[in-house]
Parts: C-alpha cells; structure tokens; sequence
C-alpha cells in the first residue's frame, strides 16, 4: 500500500477486519497513516493482519471479541481506548427463509449486524464528541433496500443500522461527530465464495456495471466518508452497488 499521512495522529477500530471488506478497509487507514485497532474472532488471523500491516508500514493492533455477547462488545469498546474513527464491519449473514430461521438465528444476526454496533458507538460516541470530531461508518447492505425470498432476518438487522445512522447523525453531529453507511452491493469476498461456492459468478450478473465489486472498492468509500472531504455529508446512506437489479448478498 502506498504511505499518506492523512489520518496520521488518528485511531481507528474496525470491526470485522480480518477477512473481505473489512480487511480491506484496515488495510486502507492504515496506509493513510491511521493507528488501526483491528477487531476479529481469530486470534491467529488477527496476528497475521497485524504483521502484514506492519510489513507495509502501517501501525496496528488486535483484539478478539463475540459480537453476539454484548458484555465481550463493550469490552472490545473499552480495549480499543480512545478512538478517532469507529467502522462497523463486522457481518452475520444466514440466507434462510422465514420459515427456516429460528429464533436463535434471528437473535445472532441482530446482535452481530445491529446491537453491537449500538453498544459500540454508545461506548465510543462519547469521547468523540468531547474531542469534537469523529467519524463513524456502518457497512449495510443493499439486502435493507431489496427484497427477496430468503434473508429476512438479515435485511432487517442491516435496515435497523441504516435507521440507527440517521438518528446518531442527529444525536451526535452537532458534536463534530458524523456518521454514515455504505451499503454495497453484490461484493466478492471470502463470505459469499463460501456460501455460493461455483455459482459466485451470478453476483457478477446482478448490476449494471456487469460486475461484481471488489473489496478495496468498499475500502476506498469508507476512506472517503472518514475524511474531510466528505465534511458536509451526515446521515447518508451512500449506495455503493455498480447500479443494482437484484437483491443478492453482498
């Protein structure tokens, strides 16, 4: 990665950053200068992102937490100190129908994409906006937009991000505080090779880029939306689909 000081002197936590967009996304801050608290449930993984970051020049650390225990997500909140930039990455996505989701699936789904990301910025938020500056970013998913037969649950907890973007956005900006959501696409990651196996190359059949997104692509948006040149963007949800026709997992 090429070396920019433009996040130097800030902390950045993402979630979900061991694997797909989120390794992306600390692989970006990182290389923009940003100390970049790494978030994962692999140990191993972790460690490994940490090296590859160091090796390129960056600085960062890992701490492993459950998103689906809220007490281990304020932990990970109190262990990543005092941070500049929050990114919520971390995903859980089970693409059942409704009649095959049970209650305990529904739960998992909520509390990975929807409360944690409440708990951290209810932890976060605060010392952000005594310093009078943050930034924080939720990755959606254009499933909260786009029905289809399967994946109700996970529609629901991304749609509940999206609501919960807008009302931080007025708790928090007048602050200095501003958050936003990128809500992608179909996206070729780890996640959906696994879940879709040889049939990933419809993904590239559901926009109008005719073309799947890759993760760096996420990466750069979010980079934008923790910048200052996005200063006057608040409480957007900023669709990042090559122009989607279809709903499919992103």
């Amino acid at each position: 990665m090429s070396a920019s000081t433009v996040l130097q002197g800030r902390t950045a936590l993402v979630t979900g950053a061991t694997s797909g967009i989120g390794k992306a996304i600390a692989h970006s801050l990182a290389a923009q200068g940003a100390d970049v608290v790494l978030h994962g449930r692999d140990q191993a993984r972790g460690e490994a992102l940490v090296k590859e970051i160091g090796a390129a020049g960056g600085q960062a650390r890992f701490i492993a937490a459950d998103l689906t225990d809220p007490e281990d997500t304020l932990r990970l909140a109190a262990e990543a100190g005092a941070v500049d930039i929050l990114v919520n990455s971390a995903g859980l996505y089970e693409f059942t129908p409704t009649t095959a989701t049970d209650a305990a699936s529904f739960d998992r789904q909520v509390a990975v994409n929807t409360r944690a990301p409440f708990l951290l910025v209810g932890a976060l938020a605060p010392g952000m906006t005594e310093r009078g500056r943050g930034s924080i970013v939720i990755v959606g998913s254009s499933a909260a937009r786009l029905p289809a037969p399967v994946g109700a649950a996970y529609a629901a907890s991304k749609a509940g991000a999206e609501i919960l973007t807008r009302y931080w956005a007025t708790e928090f900006g007048p602050s200095g505080v501003r958050v936003n959501t990128v809500s992608p696409g179909p996206v070729h990651t780890e996640g959906t090779r696994a879940m879709l196996g040889e049939h990933t190359t419809m993904l590239d059949k559901a926009n109008a880029r005719g073309r799947a997104g890759a993760p760096g692509e996420i990466a750069a948006i979010v980079s934008f939306l923790v910048s200052e040149a996005s200063s006057y963007v608040n409480g957007a949800v900023l669709f990042a689909d090559g122009g989607e026709l279809s709903a499919l997992p992103s």
